[in-house]
């Protein structure tokens, strides 16, 4: 990945300003859509470019609006962050400002807005306010200045783990320019020197981002540095400690001014878990009302390409360990023996061995896989019939992978806290790393979610699930 130049702008002036302008598109092509759509009775509403110069008037009230939701600030801090994680601040912003303009409207007695074409703006303003942001960070995503230059303090195991899952995702917008520690470890030709000179490398290098990730020296002499860089305009990131018990759910507090990192109990409560079950019986009967022709066609082919049955069935395990039988389509031949995967998934537990090109849990047999059954794992249709497994309870629409039981064989004892949730059909680690995780770090991606489920999580998972397999499938 190139560095950026030190003449280019920053991450942040260049998305805050991205978004800005999507907004007031978004908001601007509402309202003339809506002004065309719904006209009205001439006699009750002012000349539709006056109603749209008052419109015009109100757009600060939306631009300081989503200031106050931190629509424009998340970007340059966070490096998942995604429209998705926008939607509930939109919501408000496009509500309150409708809300605003009726009032207006409506108390001044310049104009009687109709509830129809105010409920029409503000359902397409929504849409379409949500459509350009993602439309500006995709442009953004583009520039050279979306780029951080980032420095690794630390270059031990957990230094070079964020390295490489750094460089195998490129949509974070991180360039590592290189590590700071007193050790050496196994980045020698990246090492640019020892902490004590950690200020003057971030203005060498114009490094807009510093992650701490255990470096050899004393914490304390970290602090101090870290105390003096931030008179820089630099975003830090630490690591911490125990980086394994810490999920998404976490909470900071604190005790007379002493921050306190919050885990809340993993297990998510009954009425949570109710909520997950309603949401799993729409989606799954929608998702199986629409994909009615595409399970009799992908039938079809499979019976074509190859002899046995249309469905593969294989015990897996759920929630609290339950077993149940997972369907999915069959794309391999019908005789294939599993002892191949048995032997992967023992090596692939190993945190330093990279994962397979051909991807995570699906060893490529080419001898193996039918030609109809490779291109639905490319698009991961495959996955389709576990509709029905979510039907019966069975499953979740999100949630860890399912895994085959002989895999809790080499489970170290906090991976089984994925089996604190329902199995799911996608997830986490398919949704954030995909085919770049070893076995290992998947299963603490399944635990992280375990431990930091939410339903916000849950639809955010969801929205992103069809646009990570539209950008090269999940595998």
């Amino acid at each position: 990945m190139p560095e950026r130049t030190p003449f280019a702008h920053r991450r942040g002036w260049l998305v805050r300003r991205a978004l800005l302008a999507a907004d007031l598109l978004g908001l601007m092509v509402a309202f003339v859509i809506a002004e065309l759509a719904l006209p009205g009775d001439a006699h009750d509403r002012l000349e539709p470019a006056v109603e749209i110069g008052l419109f015009v008037l109100t757009l600060p009230f939306f631009v300081v609006t989503a200031k106050l939701q931190g629509l424009y600030d998340h970007d340059e801090e966070r490096t998942d962050h995604t429209t998705a994680d926008d939607l509930v601040g939109v919501f408000y912003l496009v509500t309150t400002g409708t809300w605003l303009f009726f009032a207006t409207m409506y108390l001044s007695n310049l104009a009687s807005p109709s509830v129809e074409r105010l409920s029409f703006f503000w359902a397409l303003s929504i849409a379409l306010v949500a459509l350009f942001r993602v439309a500006a960070r995709a442009l953004c995503h583009r520039s050279v200045s979306y780029l951080q230059n980032t420095i690794i303090v630390g270059a031990g195991e957990v230094g070079s783990l964020l390295a490489r899952k750094i460089r195998q995702h490129p949509e974070y917008g991180l360039s590592v320019v290189g590590f700071v520690d007193s050790r050496q470890g196994e980045h020698r030709e990246e090492l640019l020197g020892g902490i004590e000179d950690l200020e003057s490398f971030v203005q060498m290098l114009d490094v807009e981002r510093v992650i701490f990730a255990f470096a050899g020296q004393p914490d304390w002499d970290v602090l101090d540095v870290a105390r003096h860089l931030r008179r820089l305009d630099v975003q830090m990131d630490v690591v911490p400690r125990m980086f394994d018990l810490i999920g998404p759910k976490a909470e900071i507090h604190t005790l007379e001014g002493l921050a306190l990192v919050g885990l809340p109990p993993a297990k998510p409560s009954r009425s949570s878990l109710l909520l997950k079950r309603a949401v799993d019986v729409a989606g799954a009967s929608v998702g199986l009302l629409l994909t009615a022709p595409l399970f009799a066609y992908v039938a079809f082919r499979i019976r074509r390409d190859s002899p046995g049955p249309v469905f593969f069935r294989q015990t897996r395990l759920g929630m609290n360990m339950q077993e149940f039988e997972a369907l999915k389509f069959r794309t391999m031949s019908a005789d294939t023996d599993d002892s191949a995967h048995r032997a992967y998934v023992r090596a692939a537990m190993d945190r330093t061995i990279a994962s397979e090109d051909s991807g995570l849990y699906k060893l490529e047999r080419h001898d193996s896989i039918t030609p109809f059954g490779r291109w639905l794992r490319k698009t991961s249709l495959d996955e389709l019939p576990q509709l029905v497994n979510v039907l019966r309870g069975e499953m979740s629409l999100v949630g860890p992978r399912p895994c085959i039981p002989y895999e809790v064989e080499s489970f170290e004892p906090h991976h089984f806290d994925r089996f604190l949730v329902p199995a799911g059909i996608t997830g986490l680690w398919q949704v954030t790393a995909r085919a770049h995780s070893t076995f290992g770090e998947a299963l603490e991606m399944d635990v992280a979610y375990a431990r930091g489920w939410s339903f916000g999580l849950d639809l955010r998972l969801l929205l992103l699930t069809p646009v990570r397999v539209l950008a090269g499938g999940t595998r």
